[in-house]
């Protein structure tokens, strides 16, 4: 053991003060320096903006992309306040803009509901920027300040004269704390339009300068609208969404459902205006209430035989809902507010919606009559497939007992440093086995195309040998069996032919992960090989190529010399060298991570390329085929 060199002592106690901590520690404050804290700024400058709708003082939003990498958000709200605080002596805008922990939504006065409750939004997207402005109309006059690096460079100025109230700000984030700045027009719209589903009425528009493209969004049925988005390309059991809503000790809950013959359900739920993608006690009580009117009014109407009773899982089936809940003192889990905590929330939540839906059931009972009779028949098949899960289970935590015949499993039993190869084909199967490193890698052939999980209930998914096969190696279980941490292997590998029916094969596989093991996604555990498209063989020098812009760019580099070009139609054309020199040695393969940066929008696409309807399919096709890179058919 080496000589301590320094004494440890109150000298090197580090304080950081004001914003310092903020561009020292930025993940803290905004979940990551990738492209989700990036696009994470925007949000809390727009959920400054939003918490003003929801004070009823703005009607309008705007959002503008600029060729410069800079971001505007303006609205037309009551403006920050700009008279000088007697404390502090300073501005309240400049506050604002650059304390932490600053802000007027801490004792109710001026915010009776608000997702910013942290007072860190606004000051952390300043300290986080290169620059940022802000202009604010109020008192008839237009205010004006500039930032640098979360630093005054300027005086509070009088920029001229305004008959309108509002903010402005303007912002570009530093290049140094983010790995990259370039704003997702896509992803930055879907936040917009959700916002603008739940703020009925309010106008939100967001324009790219540098693509020319526009967006504006407003309605008028608020959840009930967003409900009907989200089953646009579904077939419904009902026309029309049912609508509940109340106020209750000081909460205000809504809450829009609607079902459609599909087997997977979408619950979504928000906090003043906070997607809370873990759910919470809104989540739960919405869920209890849906449990116990939906059980009252099958008892009352004699739907169930012998005292049987209805499982949440079997009412939810085909569900489609929206909850948004509005209180003054949320308690979110951590700065990201994921999870709301607040525990009176589910009683009332509970309270509210079971009476509604009871009410709603009493008064339409043909819709009550195809949505219970729905949930009966999940009940049903939830029956057999617990005999078939059980054929699922592993018989002991580490032991080959029950594990798939076909799985060649590794040495390690360390979950953290295997990885499963789920392969297409027995040929790529034999070759990937021959190439793995036995002691991390386990290999999984997979005899054909797996069920589409999109149209099966789970008892149909469950007599499928391939998922069978599937769930017993990972050794998850299933359905409410399923249990992320007892998963054999934190790397679940996807490899299949660069082909249409890889792509499809694919595609059906991550159906099912997203659809029956979505937290094995939201733990990083599924990946996407990338084997290869081309060899490119010159004399005794042999190179590969991932794209047909590397090929170009290897041709270009061996100039006019002779090459033979093989095309790779699958990876079974590959012996078992070249397939771990390319795609499984760790040191050199290149896996792509799934992640899901949107669930509304993930949920979508699965339902447009693996529901029942050919339609939507159809359009999605034409609209994004010149997408399409290194198809072979």
């Amino acid at each position: 053991m080496s000589d301590v060199i320094e004494d440890y002592d109150a000298s090197q106690i580090q304080v950081l003060e004001g914003l310092d901590a903020v561009r020292r520690r930025p993940a803290m404050y905004v979940g990551s320096t990738n492209t989700t804290g990036l696009h994470h700024l925007v949000y809390e400058v727009v959920d400054n903006s939003i918490d003003e709708a929801m004070a009823g003082h703005c009607s309008e939003i705007d959002l503008i992309l600029h060729d410069d990498g800079s971001v505007t958000v303006k609205d037309d709200g009551r403006g920050v306040p700009v008279d000088i605080h007697s404390h502090y002596k300073k501005p309240a805008v400049e506050i604002v803009m650059t304390m932490l922990h600053a802000g007027g939504k801490f004792d109710h006065k001026s915010y009776r509901v608000s997702g910013g409750l942290h007072g860190v939004g606004v000051s952390v997207v300043n300290a986080l920027s290169k620059w940022l402005e802000v202009e604010v109309r109020r008192n008839n006059l237009v205010y004006w300040q500039r930032y640098e690096h979360g630093i005054p460079v300027s005086d509070l100025e009088v920029h001229g004269v305004s008959d309108h109230t509002g903010t402005l700000v303007r912002f570009k984030p530093d290049p140094g704390i983010f790995d990259e700045v370039v704003f997702s027009f896509d992803t930055l719209s879907t936040r917009l339009r959700e916002m603008a589903f739940l703020n009925r009425g309010l106008k939100i528009s967001i324009k790219d300068e540098k693509s020319g493209k526009e967006r504006e969004y407003q309605y008028e049925g608020g959840i009930v609208s967003f409900v009907e988005h989200l089953n646009r390309n579904k077939e419904v059991l009902h026309s029309t969404p049912i609508y509940i809503s109340g106020e209750r000790n000081g909460t205000y809950v809504e809450a829009a459902l609607q079902y459609n013959n599909s087997y997977s359900e979408g619950i979504f739920t928000f906090a003043n205006n906070i997607n809370t993608r873990e759910g919470g006690t809104h989540l739960s009580g919405f869920k209890a209430a849906l449990t116990k009117a939906g059980n009252d009014y099958a008892r009352s109407n004699k739907l169930l035989k012998n005292g049987a009773k209805l499982t949440g899982e079997d009412l939810r089936e085909g569900l489609v809902a929206v909850i948004s809940v509005r209180l003054s003192d949320p308690q979110f889990e951590g700065q990201t507010k994921t999870k709301l905590g607040n525990s009176a929330i589910r009683g009332t939540v509970l309270s509210l919606v079971s009476d509604g839906l009871s009410d709603f059931f009493e008064e339409n009972p043909p819709v009550a009559t195809k949505i219970l009779e729905k949930a009966i028949q999940a009940s049903s098949a939830r029956a057999a497939a617990k005999k078939a899960r059980e054929l699922t289970r592993r018989k002991n935590a580490l032991g080959t007992g029950g594990l798939p015949g076909k799985l060649a499993d590794c040495a390690e039993r360390d979950p953290a440093q295997s990885e499963l190869y789920i392969v297409e084909g027995e040929s790529a199967g034999g070759s990937a086995k021959q190439g793995r490193d036995r002691h991390i890698q386990a290999i999984l052939p997979l005899r054909g195309k797996i069920l589409n999980v999109e149209r099966a209930r789970m008892d149909k998914i469950l007599k499928n040998k391939e998922i069978r096969n599937i769930i017993t190696a990972l050794g998850t279980g299933i359905g409410e069996d399923f249990r992320v941490e007892k998963s054999r292997y934190h790397k679940v590998v996807i490899m299949t032919d660069a082909d249409v029916d890889g792509s499809h094969i694919r595609t059906l596989l991550l159906t099912f992960f997203y659809r029956y093991m979505r937290p094995l996604i939201e733990a990083g555990y599924v990946y996407i090989a990338q084997p290869p498209l081309y060899q490119v063989r010159n004399k005794k020098i042999i190179n590969y190529a991932y794209s047909d812009a590397e090929l170009d760019r290897i041709l270009e580099s061996i100039g006019g010399k002779k090459a033979v070009i093989q095309r790779y139609k699958g990876l079974g054309e590959m012996n078992p060298e070249q397939l771990w020199e390319t795609t499984m040695d760790p040191v050199g393969r290149t896996l792509l991570k799934v992640t899901i940066e949107d669930v509304l929008e993930a949920d979508d696409i699965f339902t447009i390329l693996m529901g029942g309807l050919v339609e939507p399919r159809r359009e999605f096709i034409e609209a994004h085929a010149r997408e399409a890179k290194n198809l072979d058919v």
